[in-house]
């Protein structure tokens, strides 16, 4: 989700750097007793914020490259007093230099930019490019769970994983027709859900 620029971003974001990384890339502090769940895009931070608080007992890092939603992220990880979150001013594109081999159990992609011109289908965070890359930063037997209300790249991505030799599950082209209860809504989501539009969704399983 992208936000008119405000000034003061980065004077704002400082308030919150005990869990907000701006700018220089610094190793992730592990910890092995804890799983790693990160959302690849953020944006202001409902659902991160939202999942983080039904899980104390997992570890979550929400990746965006947009400050001013970082900012509005960060805000709700305060207003909530969550311990177990992360937020990191990140290129998604560079996500090999942040994470070590095999050590994120769960990837949640949700909403992302379907960049629906055809010569930019190797942005599409769903494109084999991407997936070799979360390859070697997932566990084995590490999971993808992927929402997006955009049937064309759902289809697309379908066909990327399946190139990828990857197992899909819980393939759905109307996740709302019959929610699960455990489903957390993003801005996005909502949004869509109350335009009528179905939302696709599925569990990807490296």
């Amino acid at each position: 989700m992208r936000l008119r620029k405000k000034p003061h971003t980065d004077e704002k974001l400082q308030q919150f750097e005990d869990f907000v990384t701006v700018g220089e890339v610094k190793p992730i502090e592990k910890d092995l007793t804890r799983k790693l769940y990160v959302e690849l895009g953020t944006g202001m931070g409902d659902f991160i914020t939202q999942i983080a608080e039904r899980n104390s007992q997992i570890n979550f890092i929400g990746l965006e490259v947009e400050k001013t939603c970082v900012l509005s992220a960060a805000r709700k990880v305060r207003e909530k007093n969550l311990s177990n979150v992360r937020l990191i001013v990140f290129d998604i594109n560079n996500i090999a230099e942040i994470f070590s081999e095999h050590e994120v159990d769960r990837f949640y992609i949700n909403f992302c930019d379907p960049w629906p011109k055809k010569r930019h289908a190797k942005r599409r965070l769903t494109h084999v490019r991407f997936l070799e890359m979360y390859r070697k930063i997932l566990k084995i037997g590490g999971e993808i769970f992927f929402k997006t209300d955009n049937r064309g790249l759902f289809d697309f991505s379908l066909e990327q994983f399946a190139a990828a030799g990857l197992e899909v599950s819980d393939v759905t082209n109307d996740l709302h027709a019959n929610e699960p209860p455990e489903n957390i809504r993003t801005e996005y989501e909502n949004k869509f859900s109350e335009q009528g539009v179905p939302i696709n969704f599925c569990v990807v399983k490296f």
